[in-house]
């Protein structure tokens, strides 16, 4: 009686059963391969409509905020010894100093309208401010330029107060002291929580209103603003400042955000657990099928081995069958989103049409996974399959 090969025989010989199997059922195997691919199909679009969701909604943000702030622990004058270290800094891309206050501020009635006010969070900025905040070109020029007296608001704070370029507003500051300041702009950065609150006007115009020489500290533009926290503890270090990265202010935002990933995620990926489970169902009817095939082999030498690693490779043929067509899938639709993309109300998101951010560790984890599931899936009636007792099928 001939025996079965071993080691890399075993293999090769594993390998051809499992491509016969997969030949004589392939209607079957179509359709479980297309239901994987469904399953990473989804996924990766949902996951690359959460990253440009994401991406876009921190962008508008940062339009109108700094990367870092760095505030004195008592207002003082500006520190040129810090300036000086800034500006030969190579983290730093931009810096201004600020004062910052809150008020109200009102539009008198006239002209047919009625009287608009509104509270307002007011940063009193210099000149290089429009290079730290990323504002459009005639909006940054607006900024550059702001004279003693102007303000420039948020567009819908001006819609709020029903205030426009021109229009002269009074304001009272958290000191309880008053000025008239004239709109010279508005500004947009498509995030509502910071165009219904914020404003600009010039630094003098906020010290002479306080009656003081001093500034709140510093804002900061960053080459890369994902180093906000650890550039602002180096800068701080030895200096009496007090560091304010961006993702400390939006916190809340970006916790949001990541469970938001994490949920849809989790979600979407029920649906190649299901996928999986049709692959554990063909490969258990196979089985069934193959039974006396399966004690044939058994009783003329085949090890419990060889019989498992024939079902891990029709199980690993059909994931990876899926996992190619689901990621071909998953980018077609990404890009179909890229050039088409989805609108949205600007007032509710913040954002007018939701882009899409294809990531590649987002790529080899959905791959990972996929792969890791459908193993395991096979890996049920693999057993099943290495269990069989020869003699009690044959007999």
């Amino acid at each position: 009686m001939s025996t079965v090969p071993r080691a890399e025989s075993q293999t090769a010989l594993a390998w051809s059963l499992a491509r016969a199997h997969l030949g004589r059922r392939r209607m079957q195997n179509v359709l479980t391969i297309l239901g994987i691919a469904v399953g990473v199909m989804a996924l990766i679009a949902a996951l690359s409509l959460t990253n440009g969701f994401t991406r876009a909604l921190v962008d508008a943000t940062l339009r109108a905020s700094p990367h870092l702030s760095l505030t004195a622990f008592t207002p003082a004058v500006r520190d040129r010894e810090l300036e000086a270290a800034l500006r030969t800094d190579p983290d730093v891309q931009a810096f201004t100093p600020f004062v910052a206050d809150k008020g109200l501020l009102t539009r008198p009635a006239g002209d047919g309208r009625r009287a608009g006010f509104d509270f307002v969070t007011l940063f009193g900025v210099t000149p290089d401010a429009s290079r730290v905040l990323q504002l459009q070109p005639e909006e940054s020029q607006v900024l550059s330029t702001l004279k003693p007296g102007q303000i420039m608001l948020g567009s819908a704070l001006s819609r709020s107060i029903g205030a426009f370029p021109g229009d002269e507003l009074r304001l009272l500051n958290s000191t309880q002291r008053r000025t008239s300041l004239r709109v010279a702009g508005l500004f947009t950065t498509g995030n509502y929580l910071i165009d219904s609150a914020y404003a600009f006007t010039a630094l003098e115009t906020l010290q002479t209103l306080q009656g003081t020489a001093t500034v709140t500290g510093y804002q900061l533009r960053l080459h890369d603003p994902d180093r906000a926290p650890q550039v602002g503890l180096r800068l701080t270090r030895v200096r009496s400042y007090s560091p304010l990265p961006w993702q400390d202010i939006y916190g809340t935002l970006l916790d949001q955000l990541s469970l938001q990933k994490k949920v849809i995620s989790f979600v979407v990926f029920l649906i190649v657990i299901v996928a999986a489970f049709g692959i554990a169902n063909v490969l258990t009817l196979a089985v069934f099928e193959k039974t006396q095939e399966i004690a044939i082999l058994r009783a003329i030498g085949a090890t419990r081995s060889l019989i498992t690693r024939v079902f891990l490779f029709e199980g690993l043929v059909l994931g990876i069958g899926g996992l190619l067509v689901g990621n071909l899938l998953g980018l077609g639709i990404s890009a179909y989103f890229t050039v088409r993309p989805f609108q949205l109300p600007g007032d509710l998101y913040f954002l007018t049409s939701l882009p899409v951010e294809v990531r590649w560790t987002d790529l080899l984890a959905v791959n990972a996974m996929g792969l890791g599931t459908t193993l395991l899936a096979a890996l049920i009636p693999a057993r099943r399959a290495a269990g069989i007792e020869p003699a009690r099928v044959i007999r």
